[in-house]
């Protein structure tokens, strides 16, 4: 099965947010995604796999396997938890370059920067860059790997 492009992804989530007319519906969605999110594995519940900068524990794992990044996720909020299900699903499966490059304009799109609280909002940001930080990483180590 071909891979969707981050684009795509970002999309398909934007849309399914449209499907929403209050945010307490919006955050029941979010809540559902979180719960759909595989469990990860207690090995993995370790300190330098912790996200810093977020008021909710969340764990992030990523994998480079045959020049895409594999993540995985989770966290002691079920809030926290569906947003970082919506990055492991959008982020999940590309190459470090198609991640590094990625805008992530779908958090703006479903109102989630203007609807969640500061703490809330900084957490996301400290995902996202420690997402992005692991695909840098693997695109470094590619690139000394192949000088």
């Amino acid at each position: 099965m071909e891979q969707k492009s981050i684009a795509a992804t970002e999309a398909e989530i934007t849309d399914e947010f449209s499907l929403f007319d209050t945010w307490d519906e919006k955050y029941e969605y979010i809540i559902d995604l979180g719960k759909k999110l595989p469990v990860l594995d207690n090995r993995f519940k370790l300190d330098q796999n912790k996200v810093r900068g977020c008021q909710s524990t969340v764990w992030v794992v990523s994998e480079y396997k045959e020049g895409k990044v594999f993540y995985q996720a989770d966290s002691d909020s079920v809030i926290v938890k569906g947003l970082i299900s919506m990055l492991v699903r959008v982020l999940s499966g590309h190459t470090p370059d198609d991640i590094i490059a990625a805008k992530l304009e779908f958090i703006d799109r479903i109102g989630m920067t203007s609807h969640l609280a500061q703490t809330r909002a900084n957490g996301l940001r400290a995902m996202v860059k420690q997402m992005k930080n692991d695909a840098l990483a693997y695109q470094l180590k590619n690139s000394s790997e192949a000088s």
